[in-house]
């Protein structure tokens, strides 16, 4: 089931200080990627944020780009933990498997 646009915009805070866990961080991505309006509000939301503070810190900055960056961030993350989740089910079966002959062994 999807994500409605009131549970991803309760995210964005999130999104901006790096704090989602994998699971929101796949609904959050999944729903920016199917959602104009959401991504306007991200935008919005990130401008607003990171440029204060920007600003307050005196630094050159080029925002588009960062959100852009964290984006392509949160989509490698996305892969690597999924990757990982996948490595361990599998090894989890060739546990299984392993013990399943081991025991087949030791009946024989």
């Amino acid at each position: 089931m999807g994500m409605e646009c009131k549970e991803f915009e309760k995210l964005i805070p999130g999104f901006i200080g790096n704090k989602l866990d994998y699971s929101a961080m796949k609904r959050f991505s999944e729903h920016l990627e199917q959602c104009d309006n959401c991504k306007e509000e991200l935008v919005i939301q990130f401008l607003v944020t990171e440029g204060v503070q920007r600003l307050e810190d005196g630094g050159a900055f080029d925002l588009q780009k960062e959100m852009e960056q964290r984006i392509s961030r949160i989509k490698r993350r996305i892969r690597l933990y999924g990757n990982m989740i996948r490595l361990g089910i599998l090894m989890e079966i060739a546990a299984v498997c392993i013990l399943i002959w081991i025991l087949a062994g030791t009946l024989l």
